[in-house]
Parts: C-alpha cells; structure tokens; sequence
C-alpha cells in the first residue's frame, strides 16, 4: 500500500531553480509506489499570515487555507523542499507552513535542501530542523542537499554530473527512512489516539 505524503517547495523567484529538486523527489517518491502530491506555496499564493486557520470559525476559512488543511491532514508524511536565503529560511515555505499546527501533527517530516553553492542549503535546513519539530512533526534524521543546483540536476529535475550521481545514490536512504518513520507514525496513530 502506497503512503500519501506531500511535497512542499517555497521558492517565489521568477527563476526558480529548486523546483528541480522539488521534480527529483517527487519522481523518485513516486517510482518507489508512493502517492505523492506537490504543493506550490508560490501557486497557493497565501498573504502573510494574519490568521491561522484553526482561528477562523469552522467552516469559514478561505478555501485555498481550508483545501490545504484537508490536504496535509489527509498525508501520511511530508518533504520540505528548501533553499537557503541568508543562512536561513525561505519565507515563502515559512509563510504556508505556519497557517498551520494540529494538521501537521504526528507525522514525519524529511528535508531536502539547495543553494547555488557548494553547501547546499545545509544552515536552512538545520533551521527546518528545530521548526518542524516545534510544529509536531518527526524530523527523519536523514536529508538531501543539493549545490551547486545548477550542477547537479537539469532543468528537468534529472541528475547530471558527480552531483548528480551522489545525489542518486543517496535518495534511497532518504526515502527509506522517510517511509519506515510514515509507517512507524500511522502504527502509533491506529494503536493510540494522540494526547489531545
């Protein structure tokens, strides 16, 4: 049985170059079985955060926040595909994350960053880190990071280079891990209603 899991990428450039990861992961995702969706915060297009959707009255939440919501509480696992902006956070994937709590709760989180650079993403996603745990999620201690990007996939999100065959050799472990910790959490979830 395939894991639903959920694919997000926060890039508003006009030149996105993370969305060849972003294609990379979700190819890979679902060459192993799994039923993966990807969610553009640039598409979704969410203003700043005013109001969370838990504080909207049921039911009156704008309906990209209240499609969203379904979305992740019906995903059994996410991968945060992040670039790095000044050593940290990309605010675009910030922003969409943040209008929501208890829907991402008990569920395991991967991380997969880039940059231009040689150090692909790496402080971004020690950043990702310490959120997405604060937010309830599972952080898989397994990552990808990508950089140069340019070097590394086309722009088609296929691997080229050493990069690219590095890359492709660590995918597995990633998803590996990912999987076992989804199936770990929705073993917990069916046993155990959670604390609250």
């Amino acid at each position: 049985m395939s894991n639903r899991i959920l694919v997000l990428y926060g890039s508003y450039r006009s030149d996105r170059m993370g969305i060849r990861l972003a294609n990379f992961v979700i190819n890979g995702l679902r060459s192993r079985g799994e039923d993966v969706e990807f969610i553009d915060a640039k598409a979704i297009g969410l203003p700043m955060l005013d109001r969370m959707y838990k504080e909207y009255p049921e039911g009156s939440a704008p309906e990209p926040l209240e499609k969203l919501a379904g979305q992740i509480r019906g995903a059994d696992g996410f991968v945060f595909v992040t670039g790095e902006y000044n050593w940290g956070i990309q605010p675009g994937l910030k922003n969409l994350t943040d209008h929501f709590l208890e829907e991402w709760f008990w569920r395991p989180a991967a991380i997969a960053s880039y940059s231009a650079g040689r150090l692909s993403g790496a402080r971004a996603a020690t950043a990702w880190h310490g959120t997405l745990s604060e937010m309830g999620m599972v952080v898989v201690s397994s990552t990808i990071g990508v950089g140069p990007i340019a070097q590394t996939l086309s722009a088609d999100g296929e691997p080229i280079g050493e990069g690219g065959k590095a890359l492709q050799r660590s995918f597995p472990r990633f998803a590996d891990d990912l999987a076992w910790w989804i199936e770990a959490a929705k073993a917990q979830r069916a046993r155990k209603a959670p604390p609250y």
